[in-house]
């Protein structure tokens, strides 16, 4: 008797770790991190998402800095992020003002696009690991549409918030809110890449990875 009960002692702890693990894993990629204004930090937290990010920019070109200030403009690193909703009367809560969701911000339009494009029909875009795909994919077609270089991230982000079609027709000339977005960005990579040059090599090293 007392084997037995001892053997459904043991697979219960078991059961209860295996749950633990799995519990662990799915916070530890879909937390906000702590440090979001330092890339060394955030890769360091998130080890995985250097991975993803890496190999988006490894495909499409964007570097790595840049792909990771739009997540960090668009969403803030919050998985769920969604627009705020519009109000009747300044009370009432109402309709969002887009379909935007996600780390990318991407609207349903332009990620079903994407997932054409890149046969990705299982893309979420609560998932960073295709968020950053899907960035590298946007930045990668902005250089071939309006032919903005690959590394120039204050013109790229015009083009992402405006779409291919309002930029080439200068919306944004009217426009001083997207033009400071644009320059943050443009800033927060700088920021970004600086960060980097100090750990990427040490981020390249690290093998650890067992997924």
């Amino acid at each position: 008797k007392w084997k037995r009960h001892y053997c459904v002692q043991k697979k219960i702890l078991k059961n209860n770790l295996i749950y633990f693990i799995i519990f662990f894993f799915v916070v530890s990629c879909s937390s906000v991190p702590k440090y979001p204004n330092n890339a060394c930090k955030i890769f360091g937290q998130k080890y995985l998402w250097y991975k993803h990010t890496k190999k988006s920019s490894k495909i499409y070109g964007a570097p790595v800095h840049i792909i990771l200030a739009f997540v960090n403009k668009e969403s803030g690193f919050n998985r769920w992020a969604k627009p705020k909703r519009t109000r009747l009367f300044k009370v009432v809560p109402y309709k969002r003002p887009s379909s935007s969701l996600g780390y990318s911000q991407a609207v349903k339009k332009t990620w079903e696009l994407y997932k054409t494009e890149t046969d990705s029909p299982l893309a979420l875009r609560t998932r960073f690991k295709d968020s950053v795909m899907f960035i590298g994919w946007y930045i990668s077609k902005t250089n071939k549409i309006n032919k903005i270089p690959l590394n120039d991230s204050y013109r790229q982000y015009l083009n992402y918030y405006l779409g291919w079609g309002n930029y080439a027709q200068k919306v944004y000339k009217t426009d001083k809110k997207v033009i400071i977005f644009a320059k943050s960005v443009e800033k927060q990579s700088k920021i970004y890449k600086n960060q980097l040059k100090e750990c990427q090599k040490s981020l390249d090293r690290n093998k650890y990875i067992i997924f």
